[in-house]
């Protein structure tokens, strides 16, 4: 993905409608599709503001738009103003971030790491990673655009790359190998679901429409998968060129059970990862009540 920023429908005054920013990624769009085209009776008219994931994150920490699809490692940092909505995000198994690099079974020991994002999900899961089986530590880490990791680490600009989204399914067009699947030693570690986006909302629109919010997602979610044709058009229009049959294996990946709602698991998962990193001192503590849904 790019780091462009687009705005949606301009059909009423901006004021008139809630201001949503999630990534072009087709597990957004198809969730969101909907919803952003109306098509679900009483759910708040939308301001759609496509950007990829490191913009949320910062969108998110200055306090922007009412609505952002952000990594869950950003959550520490804004909680106390966003609240986070029980459905529409990405967890799930076998969806990890991977470690490429050009040849394999590289010893990462000092080496130059491209990550999207150091306030990423994919991130923290790295370090705790690298923290076990790293014992003499990775080297620089560079961040880089999602979209030029892949191309960095084939032509030998980093050491190694972390990647996201489809680049699971399409890296070994780059000749790069896998030498880390960061989900895997996730759920083999903790058993637990591996939690990557988040859905938030700010907590001053108040319970009542906080509520309103889960409920249109999660009516947004069901649509499409009742009718996955009709978020087709969509997905294509955003997916920046990506294989239509590669879309789909990244929507069958991302969009699940927890999308519909976290449940135990995923709030277990959520909050598994966020204690084991402020325990390595990579995100503030959370509070016992920091992932509460409702005002405050």
């Amino acid at each position: 993905m790019t780091d462009t920023t687009e705005t949606g429908t301009e059909a009423a005054a901006p004021s008139a409608k809630l201001r949503i920013a999630f990534s072009p990624c087709p597990n957004d769009t198809f969730v969101f599709d909907a919803w952003a085209h109306g098509r679900i009776p009483g759910a708040p008219a939308l301001d759609v503001t496509f950007a990829d994931i490191d913009l949320t994150n910062g969108m998110a920490e200055r306090g922007e738009l009412d609505v952002l699809k952000v990594s869950y490692a950003v959550l520490p940092w804004v909680l106390d103003e966003y609240a986070l909505l029980p459905c529409g995000g990405a967890l799930g198994r076998g969806c990890g971030p991977l470690v490429l690099t050009k040849e394999p079974g590289t010893d990462l020991t000092g080496r130059t790491v491209a990550v999207p994002s150091e306030r990423s999900t994919a991130y923290l899961l790295f370090r705790l990673w690298a923290a076990e089986v790293v014992p003499g530590g990775v080297g620089e880490i560079v961040v880089l655009p999602f979209d030029e990791i892949m191309p960095a680490v084939r032509d030998g600009r980093v050491d190694a790359g972390l990647v996201i989204h489809e680049a699971r399914f399409t890296y070994r067009n780059y000749g790069l190998h896998s030498l880390a699947d960061m989900g895997e030693h996730w759920e083999s570690t903790t058993g637990l679901p591996i939690p990557l986006g988040a859905i938030i909302a700010k907590r001053s629109l108040g319970e009542e429409m906080l509520q309103e919010l889960a409920d249109s997602v999660r009516t947004s979610v069901r649509m499409a998968w009742d009718d996955p044709e009709q978020s087709r058009p969509y997905v294509l229009e955003h997916a920046q060129e990506m294989d239509p049959a590669v879309a789909d294996q990244h929507i069958g990946l991302y969009v699940n059970e927890f999308t519909a709602d976290l449940g135990d698991n995923g709030y277990a998962a959520i909050r598994g990862l966020l204690t084991r990193a402020a325990a390595e001192g990579l995100v503030p503590p959370l509070g016992p009540d920091a992932l509460s849904f409702g005002a405050r």
